[in-house]
C-alpha cells in the first residue's frame, strides 16, 4: 500500500477552513460523506484533547469548533505580536498595514498548515485503529522533536468517507527580532536546526528547509509503519502530479472511480447506440414487411372482389341454368303428356279403323249375290257383324286407356322424359351457340364501324 502525507495551506477559494475537518456543516448535503458513519469520527484539539460526535451533544460539556480553537490559540500566543506591530505601523504612519489576529488566520503565510495522513486506497487500506495508533505515535515523536516551534492545533480521524484518513493542522512560530512570538515557517525551521536540502546553494522555492522537514517527517512515518509490520511503497511521488488542494486530494480517488464508471457508461452508451441501430434496422425491416403485407392484403382484397363478382356471376348463371332446367322439366312433362294423348288416340283410331274396315269388307262379301247362302242367314250374319263393329268401337276405348296407362308407368315415363329433356337441352345449346355467334358478329361489326368513325374523325382533324 501507499503512505500519503499531503500538506497545504490554501487553494482557489483562499485558506483552508477547518469546518470541513470537524464536520461543522450539514453532512447530509455532501454526497461523498456517510452521515451515519460520521458519528464514529474522532476529533482532537490542543485545549480539550479527544472528542466525538456524542460529546458535542452533551450539554454539560463546553463545545468549541476548530475555528474557535485556532482563534483562541492565535489570540493567546500572537496577540502581543499583532499589537506591537500595529503600534510600529502607527508610529511609522502606515496604519493601513495594521492587522488583527483573525487576519493571521486568513493569510496563507501565517495561517496553520494542514496535513492529510492516509495509508492505502479505497480498494485496500489499514483498519482505522491501526491508522489512529500509527499517527498518534508519529505525533508524540513529532512533538518531542519539533514541538518547541511546531505546534499541533487540532486533528480529525474521518471514517465517513471512502478511505480512513486524518486531517491535522499545525502552526510554525518563533520569536522575531523584537522578541515577539509570531507565525513564521522558515525561521522556525532554521531555529530547529533543519538544514537546506542543498546547503551550498541559495535558498529558494526549490531549495528550502520545509523540503527537508517534510522528508524527515516521511522517514518518521515509514519507521513507525515498519514497526507495525506494514510494508509500504517507499518511493515518494514528488513532482509526479500537479499539486492538489485539500478537498481535491480527498476526493481524488473518487474521481478516478467516477472516471472508470464514466468509461463504463460510455461503453454502455456505445453498446446502446449499436442496439438502437440494430433496432432501427429491424424496425425498418418490419416496416417494409408491413408495407408488403399491406400490398398483399390489397391484392387479396382485389382478388376477393373479383371472386365475389365471379361468384355473383356464377350465381346468376346457376340461377339461369336452374331456370332452364325447370323449363326443360316443365316442357318435358307437358310434351310427354301431350305425346301420350296423341299416341294413344292415334293407336286407338288406327286400330279401330283397320278392324271396322275388315268387318265392312266381310259384310260386303256376305251381301254379294254370288253367295249361295239363304238371304235370311246372310242378313243375320250382317246383323251380327254390326254388333261386332259396335263391340270393336267399345274395345277401342279400353285399348286407349291401357296404352295411356302403359305410357304413364314411372319407368317408362322417366326414360321417355329424359330423352325429351336431352333433345330439349341440345336444342337450347344450339340456339345459345347460334345466339353467341350472332352477338359476336354484331359486336364485331359495331367495333368496325366505331373504328372507321374514329379514323375518319382523326383524318378530318388532321
Amino acid at each position: 500500500m501507499k503512505l500519503t502525507r499531503h500538506n497545504g495551506r490554501s487553494g482557489k477559494n483562499g485558506t483552508y477552513n477547518p469546518r470541513h475537518n470537524d464536520r461543522r456543516f450539514d453532512v447530509e448535503n455532501s454526497g461523498h460523506i456517510d452521515s451515519e458513519r460520521a458519528k464514529k469520527n474522532v476529533y482532537w484539539d490542543c485545549y480539550r484533547g479527544y472528542t466525538t460526535a456524542g460529546s458535542r451533544e452533551d450539554s454539560s460539556q463546553p463545545d468549541f469548533s476548530f475555528e474557535q480553537i485556532e482563534l483562541a490559540y492565535y489570540t493567546e500566543n500572537y496577540s502581543d505580536f499583532i499589537e506591537a506591530q500595529n503600534a510600529r505601523n502607527e508610529k511609522n504612519r502606515h496604519t493601513e498595514r495594521n492587522r488583527t489576529v483573525g487576519d493571521l488566520l486568513k493569510n496563507n503565510k501565517t495561517c496553520p498548515e494542514e496535513s492529510i495522513y492516509q495509508i492505502g486506497t479505497v480498494e485496500e487500506s489499514v483498519p482505522p485503529e491501526t491508522l489512529f495508533q500509527i499517527v498518534n505515535e508519529f505525533y508524540a515523536e513529532f512533538d518531542r522533536r519539533f514541538g518547541s516551534h511546531v505546534h499541533l492545533l487540532d486533528w480529525a480521524l474521518h471514517l465517513d468517507e471512502g478511505t480512513p484518513h486524518i486531517h491535522e493542522r499545525h502552526v510554525f512560530d518563533c520569536k522575531n527580532r523584537y522578541g515577539e512570538l509570531c507565525p513564521q515557517q522558515e525561521k522556525a525551521l532554521e531555529e530547529l536546526g533543519v538544514p537546506l536540502p542543498e546547503p551550498d546553494k541559495k535558498k529558494g522555492r526549490n531549495n528550502n528547509r520545509k523540503q527537508t522537514f517534510d522528508a524527515e517527517c516521511r522517514k518518521m512515518l515509514f519507521r513507525i509503519c515498519a514497526a507495525h509490520n506494514l510494508h509500504l511503497q517507499a518511493e515518494p511521488s514528488y513532482g509526479g502530479r500537479d499539486y492538489l488542494e485539500k478537498q481535491d486530494f480527498i476526493i481524488e480517488k473518487q474521481k478516478k472511480i467516477l472516471s472508470a464508471q464514466g468509461e463504463a457508461l460510455t461503453k454502455n452508451t456505445v453498446a446502446i447506440a449499436e442496439q438502437e441501430k440494430k433496432f432501427d434496422k429491424a424496425a425498418k425491416a418490419v416496416s417494409e414487411k408491413e408495407k408488403e403485407l399491406e400490398k398483399q392484403e390489397g391484392l387479396i382484397a382485389e382478388k376477393g372482389r373479383e371472386l365475389s363478382e365471379k361468384q355473383a356471376a356464377l350465381a346468376t348463371v346457376t340461377m339461369k341454368i336452374a331456370d332452364m332446367e325447370s323449363l326443360v322439366e316443365e316442357v318435358a312433362d307437358t310434351a310427354y303428356e301431350k305425346a301420350c294423348e296423341v299416341v294413344a288416340d292415334t293407336v286407338r283410331a288406327e286400330t279401330q279403323k283397320e278392324d271396322i274396315r275388315a268387318v265392312e269388307d266381310y259384310k260386303k262379301w256376305l251381301a254379294s249375290p254370288e253367295r249361295k247362302a239363304p238371304q235370311e242367314k246372310r242378313d243375320f250374319a250382317v246383323k251380327c257383324l254390326c254388333t261386332v263393329q259396335e263391340q270393336i268401337k267399345n274395345a277401342a276405348q279400353k285399348v286407349l286407356r291401357k296404352v295411356q296407362s302403359a305410357l304413364q308407368k314411372p319407368e317408362v315415363s322417366r326414360a321417355n322424359k329424359e330423352q325429351i329433356k336431352e333433345k330439349a337441352r341440345e336444342s337450347m345449346k344450339d340456339r345459345l351457340a347460334r345466339g353467341k355467334i350472332e352477338a359476336d358478329r354484331v359486336n364485331r361489326e359495331r367495333m368496325e364501324r366505331r373504328n372507321v368513325r374514329a379514323a375518319t374523325k382523326k383524318d378530318m382533324e388532321i
